[in-house]
């Protein structure tokens, strides 16, 4: 049941309290001490069960305890009142709102001291500073809970946002890779239609096939995400599927093809139908080199041209930004830029550990 949990939170305590009591007095109690402990421990699982609900209403029940419990002194001492007062302010400066811990706290402690104005004893203190220690400490559970539950917040937070990273980035190489071949093969097409209408049919061709596998692949992404589920992202396996623009690609591949992390042939592949893409809008040639080394420390990957590189400053786009990103999350490197002999060379180092 419900009331059962707060209720143990000082029924137990009061439980032991009394226990003690009745060992270190001796003897069998009077009538009015048994009428008094039923009195009191009514009060005590009473206010226990209204602690987390009604946290102010089941404190006051405690604290009516402290002159009605004489009776019920150790020595001199009402401990069992005290200790049953600490452990419900210490519940509710665990659970309750800081606001409602606060005002316990504050008429507890008004309720004690007027308490002790009539029995100044100095030891009476010393139980007065454990409800206070009580409160503290229910306190300190309250702010670990409140940075834990704010820490996990931040974590979903930044898996989002991780997320709605990764999906742009595949959206953008997706869409961006075959939208680049629909406009470059358009543009062909619009010139020698009516020249050569044998070449025009051949980039309508293109275009169709682009727009079938931008159309399949955003068809993908929209299902994995609907399903929650994560859409089989390509590698380097799907590189002779991939759709050139019009660029004649030659692939060389050295070390020895071997099994990659998933992690590493998406980026691998990624970074190769980026630069592929970036040939045919800007490089003006029909034709690049994608070199794949499989090193023992990790994958190497490289597309040369040999058009007429960069002009003037470089200024990177999404699609060279998009690359050194892909690279930068592996703890990679990434370099972009003129090829010594003429062109413009891409070159990316993605490190695999070592199984």
């Amino acid at each position: 049941m419900r009331w059962v949990k707060p209720a143990l939170w000082t029924a137990l305590p009061w439980a032991a309290g009394v226990l003690v009591m009745v060992l270190s007095r001796g003897g069998s109690p009077s009538a009015s001490d048994v009428l008094v402990l039923a009195v009191t421990t009514v009060l005590v699982v009473a206010g226990g069960v209204l602690l987390d609900r009604w946290p102010l209403p089941g404190l006051a029940l405690l604290l009516v305890t402290l002159p009605l419990g004489s009776e019920l002194s150790i020595g001199v001492l009402p401990f069992t009142q005290f200790v049953v007062v600490a452990f419900g302010l210490y519940r509710i400066a665990a659970v309750a709102a800081p606001r409602t811990a606060w005002i316990a706290l504050a008429g507890a402690a008004g309720v004690q001291i007027v308490f002790l104005l009539y029995t100044p004893l100095i030891s009476y203190y010393v139980l007065v500073l454990v409800s206070v220690i009580a409160w503290l400490l229910g306190r300190a559970v309250r702010q670990a809970r409140d940075h834990t539950a704010d820490r996990v917040t931040w974590t979903t937070a930044q898996a989002v946002t991780d997320e709605r990273l990764r999906i742009s980035r595949e959206l953008h190489d997706t869409v961006a890779h075959s939208i680049g071949v629909i406009a470059f093969q358009a543009g062909a097409a619009r010139r020698v239609i009516e020249t050569r209408p044998a070449e025009a049919a051949q980039a309508l061709g293109e275009i169709e096939t682009a727009g079938r596998d931008v159309l399949a692949g955003l068809r993908r992404m929209l299902i994995a995400l609907r399903d929650g589920d994560t859409a089989p992202a390509a590698g380097l396996a799907d590189l002779r599927r991939l759709t050139t623009a019009g660029v004649s690609v030659e692939f060389r591949e050295l070390g020895g093809r071997r099994a990659l992390p998933p992690e590493v042939d998406a980026a691998a592949y990624r970074i190769i139908q980026e630069a592929v893409t970036n040939v045919a809008r800007h490089a003006a040639t029909g034709s690049c080199v994608v070199t794949i080394d499989y090193r023992e420390d990790g994958l190497a990957v490289e597309i040369v041209d040999a058009g007429r590189g960069a002009r003037g400053q470089l200024v990177p786009g999404f699609g060279l930004a998009g690359m050194r990103e892909r690279a930068a999350l592996l703890d990679g490197e990434f370099t972009a830029g003129p090829a010594p002999e003429g062109g413009f060379r891409v070159a990316a180092r993605l490190p695999v550990e070592a199984r």
